[in-house]
């Protein structure tokens, strides 16, 4: 189908008066090229106030050198500034654990580096402030929204405060975004308040605490104390995860932020509304003849649900999204795949039909009043929550549904799926029925050769941490995984994600790692080096040192020598690691290791688990 250049949402002054408009509401400034695409968060948001009548334009990657034309070139909008920097955070997207250079930027045209600084929240919100002094700017999308309060930056190695504070601008709104910008928009454009919107951070310079808010330790006072900083996130990731949190404030450089507690999620009426709006699916046509390597990767795919209950410490999604599903309707979905399928490139094959986790579709707690009183920040981990409806019937209606239409072919699930999911058996038997036809569907109709889980460590200890499953899990999905391709005479494989260099893990840990991975035949390629990324609990153990829910010590790897002593075990099958491995095994008073690893040879195992080195954002 072929799209007008009014079908966008205008980028350029004569887009705008192509429009017949002569003045903006909103001027929306994007980190990420623009792709009008549910999955991109500026377009989300200009389409949202689009629809409740606003006029928006949205500048992707202005250039922030030089006199500042593309921050000057659509004027000064009536009501604000809107700053989203971008579907990763800037900083992971840029530089990996080891602080070099990625190949290419994902959501930049043809993967170029130049289209945007670091911190592009920070440099676009000073600039606009410089500019515009007395238009609000307001911050949106994941690198604010993971930036609220104190946080630990790990390529600056250094605390720092709320985001507010360097940036100059407004009004953060974190989270997922469609019902704070719309009562924002609302507000400014009525001269209403806008302190006591939910979703939103302010900085206030006199506030009295009432006796339901939660005062964290200062920001001053965490540059002191590494402790109080571990004790601060207890509370944060407590809150993000609480269908009634409680307000936050944090003192820091004589004022304080403000942190409202979220909207409850969408429901499924509102969730279908944000995903029906008029996007074309489409790059904008300036960028005709260019690759948007993060394009090419989802648009042939379908986002089912949103929110995440696994609670994994090193994964920003339940400070972002929350651990509350939040789920498109049948009717919204099939729509939706229809609509991908009128694609000139489509072939049959939907890449994915997905969501932050792949089989958490429809899940909820049974008993809701409990889960509004609850504080556990993962609903499966220890244990899975017995209030937790793990049926996966709803799930397969939706798989079957899609793949029942003509144009489609196959559709496959690119999504990590969670096999302690599939795996627990709880008092429902028609949930544990479910999760068994799921486990087969899974393997025998949406497979591309391969299967992606996570394991993420072998060492029960380590994965405790993690709040993974024990490693046991991934052995008994593995052996179903195996007798299902033998009775249905498929030849698929299953592949593994590992992370070296987690909070509590140490040397030996990846030594056995090693071993373990060995002996079932796998010769590891997905994986990677823990990143701390702000406001995950992995990242405040590893910055401070305590476990922020029990307090007591956890080591880290630090040192690039550390980090590397650990991922080296990843690759024992290649020959130029061995050297450093049986030395290493040696000065940790493990050298029976070596044996189980060498002993026979560097023979290729019979099953690899290949592929390129993990680039997830998972972090």
């Amino acid at each position: 189908m072929e799209y007008r250049l009014t079908d966008f949402l205008p980028t350029t002054k004569k887009e705008v008066e192509l429009r017949g408009w002569d003045e903006l509401d909103i001027i929306l400034f994007s980190g990420d090229a623009y792709v009008d695409h549910p999955s991109f968060g500026a377009a989300v948001i200009g389409r949202t106030l689009e629809a409740q009548g606003y006029r928006v334009a949205i500048v992707p990657q202005p250039d922030w050198h030089g006199d500042f034309r593309d921050f000057k070139k659509l004027g000064r909008p009536r009501l604000f500034f809107g700053i989203s920097p971008g579907c990763m955070d800037s900083m992971v997207n840029k530089y990996t654990a080891a602080r070099r250079l990625r190949s290419e930027d994902a959501y930049s045209p043809d993967g170029r580096h130049d289209m945007r600084p670091e911190y592009p929240t920070i440099v676009y919100s000073q600039i606009l402030k410089k500019l515009y002094p007395d238009v609000p700017v307001i911050l949106g999308g994941i690198e604010a929204s993971l930036r609220r309060l104190t946080h630990y930056d790990y390529w600056q190695d250094r605390l720092r405060p709320c985001i507010l504070c360097d940036s100059g601008a407004d009004l953060i709104i974190y989270g997922m975004g469609e019902k704070p910008i719309t009562e924002l928009a609302h507000r400014i454009s009525e001269g209403d308040p806008l302190t006591d919107i939910p979703q939103t951070v302010y900085l206030a310079s006199d506030i009295t605490p009432t006796s339901n808010d939660i005062v964290l330790h200062s920001h001053e006072e965490c540059l002191r104390n590494k402790r109080a900083e571990a004790e601060n996130y207890r509370h944060i990731e407590e809150q993000s995860n609480m269908m009634h949190a409680q307000r936050i404030l944090q003192p820091v450089m004589g004022k304080t932020v403000v942190v409202n507690p979220p909207y409850p999620p969408l429901t499924t009426t509102e969730l279908d509304a944000s995903y029906d709006l008029p996007y074309t699916r489409q790059p904008h046509p300036k960028y005709k003849g260019k690759r948007i390597p993060a394009f090419d990767m989802i648009k042939h795919s379908v986002n089912i649900h949103r929110g995440c209950f696994g609670g994994c410490a090193f994964c920003t999604i339940s400070a972002h999204q929350g651990k509350f599903i939040s789920c498109r309707s049948k009717e919204s979905i099939l729509k939706e795949v229809k609509k991908v399928a009128q694609m000139p490139d489509f072939k049959g094959y939907l890449s994915d039909l997905g969501a932050p986790s792949a089989n958490m579709y429809g899940m909820h707690g049974r008993n809701l009043n409990a889960c509004e009183k609850c504080r556990r920040p993962s609903c499966i981990h220890p244990q899975v929550c017995p209030n937790l409806n793990t049926s996966h019937a709803k799930l397969l209606d939706i798989y079957r549904a899609v793949d029942a239409l003509p144009e489609v072919k196959k559709s496959f699930i690119g999504s990590g799926v969670r096999y302690d999911l599939l795996l627990h058996r709880g008092k429902d038997e028609a949930a544990n029925r479910s999760a068994e036809e799921y486990t087969r569907e899974l393997i025998c109709h949406h497979v591309s050769g391969r299967l992606k889980v996570a394991p993420e460590h072998t060492s029960d200890r380590v994965l405790y941490l993690m709040r993974k499953p024990s490693f046991s899990q991934f052995g008994q999905f593995k052996r179903i995984f195996d007798r299902i391709n033998r009775e249905e005479n498929l030849h698929q494989q299953i592949i593994p994600y590992f992370i070296s260099s987690h909070p509590g893990c140490r040397e030996e840990d990846m030594a056995e790692l090693a071993v373990l991975t060995k002996q079932m035949d796998f010769q590891l390629e997905q994986v990677q080096d823990f990143t701390p990324t702000p406001m995950t609990i992995a990242t405040e153990m590893w910055y401070t040192g305590y476990d922020p829910y029990t307090l007591e010590p956890v080591f880290s790897a630090k040192t690039p020598r550390e980090k590397q002593a650990q991922r080296q075990f990843f690759f024992w099958y290649k020959p130029e690691e061995r050297r450093g491995i049986e030395q290493s095994l040696r000065r940790i008073g493990r050298p029976d290791l070596i044996q189980k690893l060498f002993g026979n040879g560097f023979g290729k195992p019979q099953s690899q688990a290949k592929g390129s080195h993990s680039k997830r954002n998972r972090r």
